[in-house]
């Protein structure tokens, strides 16, 4: 049983922290400021605000459209430290890990409110719609908000998704209509629509259906010999809808919801082994949440409050036609209540002072004989403080933790608490150039999944929690050469340690069991350029390049034989850049992301290195303005190089494929 003096002692404990200021100066008589739905400083073409006191990137809709991106799997392939793990095709599953820290690691947000699995710890990205996306930001280490919930501050990588929030001028109806298709049987229409009701309500509503067949062929190779195949079992048929509602409740006040809904019923390809993929799994994802936000300044520009609330509902059914007495069918539900209150206060020019208290309840129970019925309650509180200079930007945060665990069939995991400091710099040497230092720390750690609690004979309650430090050092740098040429280019180092990584170990020769017994070390070089040239009137080039780094190895005991072994699936250098020629008949962007070899095993067993490889791509698009509205046509041609790789070993991708876009605006 869970004590209730034990959620006392953590509601009244307000954690101290050494004073260290913050970024930006926050205007004390905008409303939106501290909107949970603004985007951050965003410097020309998907670069942070150069005085970041952090790493990271930030995408918006015209870089999206500018670096011929086509889904947010493709977007995360752009950004520098992302390794991300794709099981094939439209339906496959894809989740994102950040400078060798896992999925558990990177938290997800979606307008502001976090998006979670308890049960696996990763969030898969495939389910959101690239075609309602305003903005995607990856923070590394920190954010540079001193606003924001606990819960936003609670992972080592953040990578949030911040979803259209047109507010009309006028008062009629403003619609969106899409439709996607491509190869292997894609189709995708999209609709939005968005009115502003009165000078203080306005409505939101988009859809979008995905409806897929999968079946690539592919080609696999034994030595001399190569087998040509077809992907089977791979259809899905998926949607998902939401209603958003946003209220001006005064000059200085605003209450925004959403309702959200997704379905997906579809059948999972097996791995590609021995020249055969048969498989007859099928698994159907049912996820719904509401949502609330509750924001207000004091007139006088000295306090700011905000409110959220969530619930969350998730089921998976999971079937497998060929397994013997379908004893490996199984049903789950999550559901989850999220409640956060934070205040700010800025008592002067440049500093600011910023605290949140969120609470979170998840539980999980199955169809499986052996589900102990598990549940966690959470409670995080953070202070953070932010002080600006004319060249020095300075940020303190203090983050404590406490897991409260409960089992209602079996024994519970370990209870845990934790106190996590973070502090970051950006720093100006020289008033003359925009040049900037930045350096940044962070403590964090992950409580583990359910899974890795609770699975019957790999899961053991006895766990603790992953802990992480953070190092950072980066510049930045932007010139202006003159009205015809823009550049700016962006380089961080870094140095991450795991300790108590948890992994799976044999008990004996038929069980396996999860252990905290690894230690990894993750060091790297991320490097980014970016920028435009005027070539003539109404022709430019915008053009982006970036590189990275990951040294991630097994640091726990130089006498076993993994010991400095590369991570498995964490290649060791990677690529990714973009050209886009912008010109009055077709825009034209050529693309491409190249990883080295990686291996499928942390082992480095014969036969699970997984090779190199360079996806490339090709988008033509046009637009056409009309009279009452904007119609737009584009077509992008995917993997033109006909690539045959793997991301995920033995589930391979698809090779050349083509999509069509044609959107109508009014």
């Amino acid at each position: 049983m869970i004590q209730l003096k034990h959620k006392l002692v953590v509601v009244l404990s307000i954690p101290c922290v050494v004073c260290c200021p913050t970024w930006a100066q926050q205007p004390k008589d905008s409303v939106r400021v501290h909107d949970l739905k603004a985007v951050e400083v965003i410097g020309y073409h998907g670069s942070r605000g150069i005085t970041d006191v952090v790493p990271g990137s930030v995408l918006n809709r015209e870089n999206i459209a500018n670096m011929g991106i086509t889904d947010i799997a493709d977007a995360l392939h752009r950004m520098p430290g992302v390794n991300l793990r794709d099981y094939g095709g439209a339906g496959g599953m894809k989740t994102i890990g950040v400078r060798g820290f896992g999925a558990q690691h990177t938290g997800v947000s979606y307008d502001g409110f976090m998006l979670s699995d308890t049960q696996s710890g990763s969030v898969d990205v495939s389910r959101y719609a690239l075609d309602n996306i305003e903005s995607l930001t990856l923070s590394i280490g920190g954010e540079n908000d001193v606003f924001l919930s606990a819960r936003e501050i609670s992972s080592a990588a953040l990578f949030r998704m911040t979803t259209l929030t047109e507010r009309p001028a006028d008062h009629r109806v403003h619609l969106q209509t899409q439709l996607k298709f491509g190869s292997f049987g894609y189709v995708s229409p999209f609709v939005y629509y968005v009115q502003s009701v009165s000078n203080r309500v306005t409505l939101s509503a988009n859809g979008e259906y995905i409806y897929a067949e999968n079946d690539y062929p592919f080609t696999l190779r034994n030595g001399i010999y190569k087998t040509h195949g077809r992907r089977n079992n791979s259809r899905m048929n998926s949607g998902h809808g939401e209603l958003n509602a946003y209220i001006s409740t005064g000059k200085y006040g605003e209450i925004d919801g959403k309702v959200y809904y997704y379905d997906n019923s579809r059948l999972l390809p097996g791995i590609v082994k021995y020249y055969s993929d048969i498989n007859g799994e099928s698994l159907h994802d049912r996820n719904g949440f509401a949502q609330f936000g509750w924001r207000q300044h004091a007139a006088n520009g000295l306090w700011s409050w905000k409110a959220k609330g969530k619930f969350n509902w998730s089921s998976s059914r999971y079937r497998d036609k060929y397994s013997p007495n379908h004893v490996m069918d199984a049903d789950y539900w999550q559901r989850e209540a999220y409640g956060s209150l934070a205040a700010m206060f800025t008592p002067t020019d440049g500093l600011s002072f910023a605290f949140a208290s969120d609470y979170v309840f998840n539980n999980l129970n199955s169809s499986l004989a052996t589900d102990v019925r598990p549940f966690r309650h959470t409670l995080l509180e953070s202070f953070s403080v932010k002080y600006v200079a004319p060249r020095l930007v300075l940020l303190g945060r203090a983050l404590y933790s406490v897991y409260l665990n409960g089992a209602e069939r079996g024994e519970a995991a370990k209870n845990g608490r934790k106190l996590s400091p973070s502090c970051s710099l950006s720093y100006r040497p020289f008033s003359s150039e925009q040049f900037y230092i930045r350096t940044s720390y962070k403590n964090i750690f992950r409580a583990p999944t359910f899974n890795e609690n609770y699975f019957f004979h790999f899961g053991s309650p006895r766990l603790k929690p992953e802990t992480t430090d953070q190092l950072n050092l980066g510049v930045t740098w932007q010139k202006q050469f003159s009205n015809r040429f823009n550049l700016e280019i962006t380089a961080d180092g870094y140095l991450n340690h795991i300790k108590d990584k948890i992994v799976a170990i044999p008990y004996n020769m038929f069980i396996w069991t999860n252990v905290n017994i690894g230690r990894v070390q993750s060091k790297g070089v991320e490097v980014s350029l970016r920028g435009d040239y005027q070539l003539a009137e109404k022709h430019n080039l915008l053009f982006f390049g970036g590189y990275s780094y990951q040294n991630v190895t097994d640091r726990e005991d130089k006498s076993l034989p993994d010991y400095g072994k590369q991570i498995a699936y964490i290649p060791l250098h990677s690529v990714s850049g973009s050209v886009k020629w912008g010109n009055p008949w077709v825009d034209i962007v050529i693309h491409g992301a190249g990883y080295g070899s990686r291996w499928a095993s942390n082992s480095h067993y014969d036969g699970t290195r997984l090779a190199g490889y360079f996806d490339m791509g090709l988008t033509c698009s046009h637009r056409f303005v009309m009279k009452h509205g904007e119609f737009s046509l584009r077509g992008d041609i995917k993997n033109i190089l006909n690539q045959q790789y793997e991301i995920v070993g033995n589930y391979p991708m698809p090779g050349i494929s083509y999509q069509f876009v044609v959107n109508y605006k009014f």
